[in-house]
């Protein structure tokens, strides 16, 4: 047997190839949008993927499921509860699928964090054709953490519903599982569909059942009030892919090919005039250093498939920025989670607009120390903190006007007009995007805070910080 995690780091997305060598069947279990690495691994081998399964409908990313089918015929597997616009095979509990004499695949159905959500009992049959291997519990159990219940809970079903789903899921189901078992689940660290997920990518159910806060005895109530507190804000994105990832769609290599077009600069400007967004995805530093007038900041380099699915509207076009030779990425990604208005990207990046001054605006990056000494005096600035929540909790700068990064184009009537304002995040990443948001909300003079809160609090300046609890 042949069992590989694919994990995307930008996305925090675990998919898997699972071959049974002998009869050289292949499944791939929910795939990112981009496939072309799993057929590769199963050429290279001589195996066929004749299956995929999704575990739910994934909402913070599109799902490459159908890119699989039209390359290689690929059935497509699916909880019983899930309702496609495309021919699945329902799997519901016990359901099994017998790629050779070496694995078995057998569902189990999972609900909680989404209606129709399954897990995947893999057995090799080498070692045991009674206790499995390994479960693949896509959203449903992650490794130190669980799938959250709130993201559907406006799509026909309430939280508490889900809740009692995903408890009885993990306490009845997942936790009777053998000690042994090797855990693999579709999210690690830095995903959004829990609050706390481990940088381990797998772990086993019995270090499961002595370590993650969600498997410890408890009752529903108890469960409920522990998993859906302090969960992070989910990105609008979240609902229009998890609407996508039912339907019948457009094909990742004709998105990506739509926007793989070079547009002089001329031709940007008109676009962005009648409506599109113009998307500039270089490194913060670049991008202070100066930048087309309306352009949004989202560095490559950073979360930028999250930020862009969260500020960015889903139903306009977009034009590309980004450095040379990077333009592919930054649309390749858009298109992961389904960002697929690209309309072009920018011939020769910011070199094209570098001698036209009056296009441009640029920003200053302030360090630590001279922004304490600006604060200490008479004409102190604005501080605008757009951390998240959490962060903001555990320690912030006194005079600090706080607003969430992911509120802050609703909210931006909030920020000051008459002081200057100097804007600032946890390392100097999401304080570009704010700058580019506020700028284009008409607010002038804008500063961030290089290094961001890192470079505050590891200058030694003074934090406030909450009350150590009893």
């Amino acid at each position: 047997m042949h069992l590989e995690q694919f994990y995307l780091g930008c996305l925090a997305h675990a998919s898997y190839l699972i071959a049974d060598e002998e009869s050289g069947v292949a499944v791939v279990v929910d795939p990112q949008r981009d496939v072309d690495a799993y057929i590769q691994k199963a050429e290279a081998h001589g195996w066929r993927i004749e299956h995929v399964y999704l575990t739910h409908f994934h909402a913070d990313f599109l799902a490459g499921h159908l890119e699989l089918r039209e390359r290689t015929g690929a059935t497509i597997h699916l909880g019983a509860r899930g309702e496609t616009e495309f021919e699945v095979v329902a799997e519901s509990d016990g359901t099994v699928l017998e790629l050779g004499p070496q694995v078995r695949i057998e569902a189990m159905e999972t609900p909680g964090h989404t209606p129709e959500g399954i897990s995947l009992l893999v057995y090799d049959r080498r070692t045991s054709d009674t206790q499995p291997h390994a479960v693949l519990t896509g959203d449903t159990l992650f490794i130190g953490d669980v799938g959250r219940p709130d993201l559907l809970a406006s799509i026909g079903f309430t939280q508490a519903e889900l809740g009692k789903m995903l408890y009885h899921s993990l306490h009845t189901k997942l936790a009777t599982l053998p000690d042994s078992t090797r855990v693999y689940p579709a999210h690690g660290a830095g995903s959004l569909c829990g609050k706390n997920l481990s940088d381990e990518t797998s772990s086993t159910m019995g270090e499961q059942r002595r370590t993650n806060y969600a498997l410890q005895p408890m009752s529903e109530e108890e469960f409920l009030a522990v998993v859906t507190a302090d969960q992070p804000a989910a990105p609008g994105y979240f609902v229009h892919d998890a609407v996508l990832n039912r339907k019948e769609r457009p094909l990742m290599d004709s998105a990506v090919a739509k926007g793989r077009k070079a547009l002089d600069l001329e031709t940007l400007l008109a676009r962005a005039n009648a409506g599109a967004q113009v998307l500039d995805a270089r490194d913060p530093e670049a991008f202070a250093a100066g930048h087309l007038a309306g352009s949004i900041n989202i560095g490559l380099d950073g979360k930028f498939a999250t930020w862009a699915g969260t500020v960015l509207d889903l139903e306009r076009p977009i034009l590309v920025i980004a450095e040379a030779g990077r333009e592919e990425e930054a649309i390749l990604r858009l298109g992961r989670i389904g960002l697929d208005l690209v309309e072009g990207y920018l011939d020769g990046g910011a070199a094209a607009f570098a001698e036209r001054p009056e296009l441009q605006v640029r920003f200053t990056r302030v360090e630590a120390k001279p922004l304490a000494e600006e604060l200490a005096g008479e004409a102190a600035p604005v501080v605008l903190d757009v951390r998240a929540p959490g962060e903001y909790g555990a320690g912030h700068l006194e005079c600090a006007l706080h607003i969430p990064l992911n509120q802050l184009a609703e909210r931006a009537s909030e920020v000051p007009r008459d002081r200057p304002v100097v804007v600032h995040c946890a390392g100097g990443y999401r304080s570009a995007i704010a700058v580019s948001l506020l700028e284009r909300a008409g607010i002038e003079g804008l500063r961030d805070l290089r290094g961001g809160f890192g470079a505050w609090s590891g200058a030694g300046l003074p934090v406030v910080v909450p009350a150590p609890t009893a």
